[in-house]
């Protein structure tokens, strides 16, 4: 029989679901972002699949094995001592006439909304090793950013 003649199953077509995708780089935690990402493999541990769809299951499960590796492979890092600015330090700082405070924390505790960067960020870059009133050069501007304090994440 020709291949021409052959049915296809459905599932030839479907488009592949890939991993989701891992930040490059280590995996830098602080004592809150450890905590977050426990407390969510242990909640997507917690969810029974049996009673879901096949596809939301698959969805869960690649979830959890995302959540799984960043927890294996979560790096504590120890606390700044806060003369200078580096992973775990809240940042204060001027931009553009404007007065900011960041916390640099790890990929996935970043949230900009809430005033928390990820070191990995070009912003969070510029900083680093920064001391008190020092001016950085950002976004192809000499003495953009002034440094006003810098100080140890305070939460778990």
């Amino acid at each position: 029989m020709s291949v021409a003649f052959r049915r296809e199953s459905d599932e030839e077509h479907l488009e592949p679901t890939f991993e989701i995708p891992l930040p490059l780089g280590p995996n830098w935690v602080t004592e809150r972002g450890l905590r977050l990402t426990r407390e969510k493999v242990d909640a997507l541990e917690a969810i029974d699949i049996a009673a879901m769809a096949e596809d939301e299951a698959k969805k869960l499960k690649r979830e959890l094995r995302y959540w799984r590796t960043r927890l294996a492979t979560a790096e504590l890092r120890p606390a700044p001592d806060g003369r200078a600015v580096a992973f775990g330090a809240r940042v204060t700082y001027r931009l553009n006439g404007r007065t900011k405070t960041v916390a640099i924390v790890g990929d996935d505790e970043a949230d900009p909304n809430e005033g928390r960067i990820s070191f990995s960020s070009p912003l969070a870059r510029a900083m680093m090793n920064a001391e008190v009133g020092e001016l950085l050069d950002f976004g192809g501007k000499a003495d953009a950013v002034e440094i006003l304090s810098i100080d140890p994440i305070q939460e778990g």
